[in-house]
């Protein structure tokens, strides 16, 4: 949702957004940077973060936490998982055309494609892929041997994102080339995990190239998803201790559409309400989303709705729709929670990361936070963007896993 501050007008700016701006309005604002500064986050660690972790203690990859969110349980030791998109490219000079196959694919086109690649075995080290197609172009693989162990400790070939450690980072200027996996650490299993992925990659643009969806892709002028790109290795799912129950009292729910998210809820032991991505129709898919919180809101002291509109139009670089589908969550759904919600709730509202279209990916810039709640001393800051937020009293949270422990503190005590 958040834009640079230094953009001549942000998305959240120019949007139309009364019921963000009531929240603001009625509450303390603030920044926060949801890694730290200099970090520009994926979903999954900042998500992580907000929700009180520290990922650098925590972490363990995305992979497993998108295989987690489809239902996949990787063997600790023996598998690797990795996020990955299925991708067009020059399959003679692996140079990527379009990392996303123009936002294009249907799920189903990617669930016929995963069924191809499913199972494949790779011919060294006993080794094998598992592939599960999950949203549009994006998928989850699985490098797996019978026999060897294997590590989390590579890198990408995904070339938009490197690796700091575990944590994946978005690339600023990266050259548009395939890029092989790497080992990240001196050691067989690292090498070894590599190696594997690397065969997989191959053999994936043999058939994938070949493959009836995307032969029938081209005769409608479509880009072919004739690549698959993989990034964020991990080979175990992250524990969480304490418990969000534990440290902050609370029954906790989560709604989200995407794996990630799914995965992140599953691991923190959270009630988890999946719902079908989509977009088409605001009106209907906020109204569903609307409901499930209200509905939770009765069972659960902590309900987190992640909803993702305004992060695809950013990497577009299409600021009128990023500032349309932020006015759709505004009005369709932001604005009916206020009327319907409960007189002794607390709504907190904040970006897990920046998605500027000056930038067409994710930054460390940092992020809007709002916090409403009975008996808060509203700080006087009366619209919800980048700029007006940087004025309130929370001033700016270094970190996003100390924004939690304080929104309590603040609650409990009722203090501005």
């Amino acid at each position: 949702m958040a834009d640079r501050q230094s953009d001549p007008v942000t998305s959240l700016e120019a949007a139309e957004t009364p019921g963000l701006d009531e929240i603001a309005g009625r509450g303390v604002c603030g920044l926060m940077y949801t890694i730290g500064r200099g970090y520009a986050p994926e979903s999954d660690v900042a998500v992580i973060s907000i929700l009180g972790y520290e990922p650098f203690k925590y972490y363990t990859g995305r992979g497993p936490l998108e295989a987690l969110g489809a239902g996949i349980r990787i063997r600790e030791g023996f598998e690797v998982a990795f996020r990955a998109n299925f991708a067009t490219i020059d399959p003679d000079s692996l140079r990527i055309i379009d990392r996303r196959v123009g936002r294009s694919l249907s799920s189903e086109e990617a669930r016929r494609l995963a069924e191809s690649l499913d199972g494949m075995e790779l011919g060294v080290y006993e080794g094998y892929a598992r592939v599960r197609a999950t949203v549009g172009h994006r998928a989850v693989v699985v490098i797996g041997s019978r026999s060897h162990r294997l590590s989390g400790m590579v890198g990408n070939s995904d070339p938009a994102y490197t690796r700091k450690g575990l944590i994946s980072v978005a690339v600023k200027d990266y050259k548009p080339f395939l890029k092989p996996v790497e080992p990240l650490e001196d050691t067989e299993e690292a090498r070894r995990t590599a190696e594997l992925a690397n065969l997989f990659t191959r053999r994936a643009i043999e058939v994938l190239d070949k493959h009836p969806v995307n032969e029938e892709r081209r005769r409608r002028g479509l880009l072919p998803a004739n690549a698959i790109l993989l990034r964020d290795a991990g080979d175990r799912v992250p524990r969480f201790t304490p418990s969000l129950r534990e440290r902050f009292g609370v029954e906790p729910a989560l709604i989200a559409e995407m794996p990630v998210e799914i995965g992140i809820g599953r691991a923190l032991g959270m009630h988890v309400e999946t719902v079908e991505p989509g977009i088409s129709d605001p009106a209907r898919d906020y109204r569903v989303r609307l409901e499930k919180t209200l509905e939770l809101l009765e069972k659960y002291t902590l309900v987190y709705v992640h909803l993702k509109g305004p992060d695809e139009p950013g990497h577009d670089g299409d600021m009128e729709g990023k500032k349309r589908r932020i006015e759709e969550i505004d009005r369709y759904y932001v604005q009916p929670l206020l009327e319907r919600l409960p007189r002794d709730a607390a709504v907190l509202v904040t970006a897990d990361h920046a998605t500027p279209p000056s930038a067409r990916s994710h930054t460390d810039d940092p992020v809007p936070v709002a916090l409403m709640a009975p008996g808060l001393r509203p700080d006087g800051v009366d619209a919800f963007n980048e700029k007006a937020c940087r004025r309130g009293g929370l001033g700016v949270i270094e970190h996003g896993w100390l924004l939690l422990p304080r929104v309590f503190s603040l609650i409990r005590t009722g203090c501005g």
